[in-house]
């Protein structure tokens, strides 16, 4: 199975990050997570995806707050799919991070989740994956029934509360 690769462009995107791995780890997706920041560590933002689909990884994921260019600037560099996650912070608490991971020129596509939207990053990433990968799209469909039946759940509880 291919891996996921996972940049973040800061620590600070940590929290945001894990619930991308908690969700690939349950789904059995390998990954590799890398800080690495657009502006002050360009040259190895660069060469990571330059060289990610001969070192195995099957799409990257891009979390970055604020100017928020990790997401283009690896797409810039490889034809993998890419999924960025904008992350809340800074003086615009993330509208700012939304707008530049969302608005990439044409040719230079990167999808776009929430703003902290790890979980639905990892989820799109194993939806690509998937595409050429019975077992795992079998997962993904199981999860969406669990994810379901949890839901049901908790109206049958309001429905005996109320």
């Amino acid at each position: 199975m291919k891996k996921i690769g996972i940049v973040m462009g800061s620590d600070s995107d940590l929290p945001i990050i894990q619930k991308a791995t908690s969700t690939l780890d349950g789904l059995g997706i390998p990954y590799e997570v890398h800080v690495y920041s657009a502006h002050r560590t360009p040259e190895q933002a660069r060469d990571f995806a330059v060289n990610a689909r001969k070192n195995g990884f099957g799409a990257i994921i891009a979390a970055a707050g604020m100017a928020a260019h990790l997401a283009g600037a690896i797409a810039a560099n490889t034809t993998l799919p890419v999924v960025g996650i904008p992350c809340k912070g800074g003086a615009l608490d993330g509208i700012d991070a939304l707008l530049a991971t969302v608005q990439m020129p044409s040719g230079i596509p990167v999808a776009t989740v929430a703003l902290n939207g790890g979980v639905n990053a990892a989820l799109l990433c194993a939806q690509i994956l998937a595409v050429e990968d019975e077992a795992l799209a079998a997962k993904l469909d199981a999860k969406r029934k669990a994810d379901a039946e949890a839901v049901l759940e908790k109206d049958a509880g309001i429905a005996a509360r109320l």
